[in-house]
């Protein structure tokens, strides 16, 4: 569906408009990161305080949900969750688009963590990982595999439909409420877009650090 009044097109990617405001979000976050980062100081200045507290703070509720494997993960659920948000976030200028309403890019997400944790099992586990998947005793293994395989193949499947969904639904209604009534009837949905994409990165970032954190687990 091609989306109107987007101030930021690539020629030939019009119908396509997840593709340019994808690595929009990515640049503006490498750039953030980037002026952030540049001179670190012992008395931080305004943007290395809120970076601090945006580490520090998801640190601590990796630790909470994880336990000490956290540190170890915080590359990739800091980056992908930095990502999610922002992508939600730049939906809501008029003009923009969220990345994250595509279902290309919420599957893309949703697959990266989906491979990671069965990388992390399998290195951290070995081939004994595969007692995850049949239960606790070897006579229940014909009956747990399938149930399992189901339950994990279906992961990637729920993440990326649910982040789409919201996403997707948001926009769809905020143009609708733009084309009717410009300038009062948005701003309830800006307000409450502002809300569910925050809550929506969360959500995303919870799941991902639950089955992390299973796969780090022994098999029982």
């Amino acid at each position: 569906m091609k989306e109107p009044f987007l101030y930021l097109t690539i020629p030939g990617l019009d119908h396509s408009p997840h593709v340019t405001y994808m690595w929009l979000t990515m640049v503006l976050l490498l750039v953030l990161g980037y002026l952030t980062t540049r001179r670190l100081q012992l008395l931080p200045g305004p943007g290395q305080s809120l970076m601090e507290l945006f580490v520090g703070g998801l640190l601590d509720f990796m630790e909470r949900v994880m336990g000490h494997h956290a540190k170890a993960h915080m590359p990739v659920i800091g980056g992908i969750v930095s990502f999610i948000i922002s992508a939600n976030l730049l939906g809501i200028i008029p003009g923009l688009f969220s990345a994250t309403a595509n279902i290309n890019v919420t599957a893309g997400c949703a697959l990266t963590i989906f491979l990671y944790y069965q990388y992390i099992g399998f290195r951290r586990h070995g081939v004994s990982y595969i007692k995850h998947f049949t239960g606790p005793v070897w006579w229940l293994a014909p009956l747990m595999l399938p149930i399992e395989l189901i339950s994990h193949f279906i992961r990637p499947f729920t993440l990326a439909l649910r982040l789409f969904a919201n996403m997707h639904g948001h926009e769809i209604v905020l143009i609708i409420l733009t084309l009717l009534v410009p300038i009062v009837a948005p701003l309830p949905i800006v307000f409450l877009g502002i809300f569910v994409s925050f809550i929506q990165g969360f959500v995303f970032m919870l799941l991902s650090m639950i089955y992390i954190a299973g796969a780090e687990e022994e098999p029982h």
